[in-house]
């Protein structure tokens, strides 16, 4: 730990993301009460299942204290939370990916909503989680139509609407024979993935895998 970061903690004690109550240990992820009491999906409930994906891996359940951690990280916004929310993904994908990743990449906002948060949540979890675990990480994909935020919308159906043909490959993109991680912050119906996927799919990726910090689970 440098100087300038022993500073930060003694000014800005870093705060659990979820209780937001100090933590002893400045650089953990996770309080130990929250590290007992979370809604952790293990094993199999981690796993869902999305068109064009291996599979989407996720370690929390999107409700109480960590469906409030998000909103907070997205609309506050407080942006340091990738750092947690990345950790306990990256330890999540080690945990769960059965092949070495070629790359990771993300779900991207459209240029309106980025303008308005000022980042783009998926991309700084993309790069924390391709820090932790030496992978490379590269944007593949741009959003190419403003949509209405999917959160706002109830049916599944509703939601495939909103995001079929919001998204693009970036030009010259060649993933031919790549694994590629697709990062978001919460998968629910699985629209968006599925949409970003499928275009990674045609753009040559071998295997597409999720990977978002949490999934709203309608049971």
């Amino acid at each position: 730990m440098n100087l300038a970061t022993m500073l930060l903690d003694l000014l800005f004690p870093p705060k659990c993301p979820y209780c937001q109550k100090i933590l002893a240990e400045p650089r953990a992820p996770v309080c130990p009460r929250c590290q007992k009491t979370l809604p952790w999906l293990l094993g199999r409930e981690g796993e869902r299942r999305v068109d064009f994906t291996e599979g989407c891996f996720s370690p929390l359940a999107y409700r109480g204290l960590v469906s409030e951690a998000v909103q907070r990280y997205k609309f506050r916004p407080v942006r340091a939370y990738c750092v947690p929310f990345g950790a306990v993904m990256a330890q999540s994908l080690q945990d769960r990916l059965p092949e070495r990743a070629d790359l990771i990449t993300w779900c991207p906002l459209s240029r309106e909503r980025l303008h308005e948060r000022g980042f783009d949540q998926g991309e700084l979890l993309a790069r924390e989680v391709g820090k932790r675990l030496s992978l490379p990480v590269a944007g593949t994909l741009r959003k190419v139509k403003h949509t209405d935020p999917q959160s706002g919308l109830e049916e599944e159906s509703a939601r495939r609407a909103n995001a079929r043909g919001a998204y693009a490959v970036l030009p010259g993109m060649d993933l031919e024979g790549h694994i590629v991680v697709l990062v978001d912050d919460v998968v629910t119906s699985g629209a968006t993935m599925s949409e970003c996927a499928g275009l990674l799919r045609m753009a040559g990726a071998a295997k597409v895998y999720g990977l978002t910090l949490a999934q709203a689970r309608r049971d």
